[in-house]
């Protein structure tokens, strides 16, 4: 059974999982609308795996004897200057997201809940990942400036990286 601020946290998370995944669905769109084919799919699929985070943390609640909780969402911003300006903010995103799994993490720890504490695990290894990934893209973004047959490639890149991932549900 949870502990009630242990539920909270995680039910705070979920609602951030969820957002995350609308972010990244509005930049997949203003990605695709500003011809940058390769970026919206990576977009698209980083929404799919946010929305998967999200659902992934609703059945562990639920199973614990918990209640998930689905809260209302602000809309996200959907226009941007260019595609690094995607990525910065893509960056500082997770960099957010990393911190609130953490503090969520030191919640478990203060409340000895070390199977939840466990379970977050995946998350924090996660967080590692993705901001790996989105430092890596965001350095080859400012090697090529506004060159544009460097964003070209970085584009199909980031294509390439979409098609070999495996599928958000299979994570």
């Amino acid at each position: 059974m949870l502990k009630k601020n242990v539920e909270d946290a995680l039910n705070a998370q979920i609602l951030k999982e969820e957002h995350s995944s609308r972010i990244y669905l509005a930049m997949a769109i203003w990605c695709e609308a500003n011809g940058y084919p390769g970026a919206a799919a990576f977009l698209y699929r980083q929404s799919d795996e946010e929305r998967m985070h999200q659902l992934k943390l609703v059945h562990y609640v639920n199973d614990r004897g918990g209640k998930a909780v689905i809260g209302s969402l602000e809309t996200p911003e959907a226009s941007y200057n260019s595609l690094v300006d995607v990525f910065q903010k893509v960056m500082k995103h997770e960099q957010y997201i990393t911190e609130s799994i953490n503090d969520v993490y030191a919640i478990t720890l203060e409340e000895k809940d070390y199977t939840t504490g466990n379970f977050l695990q995946w998350y924090i290894n996660e967080q590692i990942e993705e901001e790996s990934t989105m430092s890596t893209i965001l350095d080859k973004l400012n090697l090529v400036g506004d060159q544009k047959g460097g964003m070209f490639h970085i584009d199909k890149e980031l294509e390439a990286m979409t098609a070999a991932a495996p599928s958000p549900a299979a994570e």
